[in-house]
């Protein structure tokens, strides 16, 4: 049976879905690729300027694979988790050496891809190749949640859950359902927003949440994660350092980024462990590749 969700949210992305240079018939899987990694915990409007650069430079997975792993990082600029940028050089890698340099199309073999998890393996096939597969991020599941469960927010996360929820309304053809999920996407991140939702320009046709009367929710929560004053902020002040320098650097430059000295030790630990800094002769560090 057809989901009544298909149609009117479908009709609405049409209309309203934003222009995005990873969307579109004449965009490559690679630049799917690149930009759902690029896209994982870090705002569109952050990834956009990001990706057209990184696009321009290296169009191919071959373009990619051809550089060492520190201009990854290096062009990574300030999306965060920047070992996302060694995992897809690695995957550029692996995509050229063993897929001939394009980007699979089925999920099993996009799983085996360096830094592609289940969701981005879902989101490739769906969004480059018009899969069938059920893609669920933060905004589908809010979704999900008030216009069929009656709640207000998803709750804590539970992957053979939430894949078979939206699994459930796919329709049974393959480009339909792809065009649905990325419709679905979009809804939460326009309309069934987290904080203010605009109900009254939301094209579902009887939401379960609005029909209970939008009760609070009241189920377990995930606290944000404080940024300032963390191991995770010192280390993006390290690696500004390396970014913007030509070549390898000295400990002393590295010394102002931060003034906790045992703190920026512990960090600059951290990221050599993670292969995203590398010790360079004369006892200077370097991007990964550039020692």
């Amino acid at each position: 049976m057809r989901s009544p969700l298909v149609d009117p949210v479908v009709d609405w992305y049409r209309v309203n879905a934003r222009t995005l240079p990873w969307r579109g018939p004449h965009v490559s899987a690679w630049a799917v690729l690149v930009s759902e990694i690029m896209l994982q915990q870090t705002p569109a409007a952050r990834v956009e300027p990001v990706f057209l650069t990184w696009m321009n430079r290296w169009p191919r997975p071959v373009d990619l694979a051809a550089e060492p792993a520190g201009e990854a990082v290096r062009m990574w600029a300030k999306l965060g988790y920047p070992r996302r940028a060694l995992r897809l050089h690695e995957c550029a890698r692996v995509i050229v050496e063993r897929h001939g340099g394009d980007v699979p199309s089925d999920v099993e073999t996009l799983l085996t891809l360096p830094g592609v998890g289940a969701y981005t393996a879902r989101a490739v096939a769906a969004f480059a190749f018009g899969r069938r597969q059920p893609v669920v991020d933060t905004n589908v599941r809010r979704v999900i949640a008030r216009a069929v469960a009656g709640q207000a927010a998803a709750g804590p996360a539970s992957t053979t859950r939430d894949l078979a929820a939206v699994e459930a309304l796919l329709p049974g053809d393959e480009a339909e359902a792809a065009e649905f999920s990325i419709a679905l996407m979009e809804l939460g991140a326009l309309i069934c927003t987290a904080r203010t939702p605009r109900c009254a320009a939301c094209p579902v046709p009887a939401c379960a949440w609005l029909a209970a009367g939008s009760p609070a929710y009241d189920g377990p929560v995930t606290r944000p994660q404080r940024f300032a004053g963390t191991d995770r902020q010192v280390r993006g002040l390290l690696m500004d350092v390396l970014r913007a320098s030509d070549g390898p650097v000295t400990s002393a430059e590295l010394d102002v980024a931060w003034p906790d000295a045992v703190q920026r030790a512990r960090a600059l630990d951290g990221l050599v462990a993670d292969g995203l800094i590398e010790l360079a002769p004369g006892e200077l560090f370097a991007l990964p590749g550039q020692t």
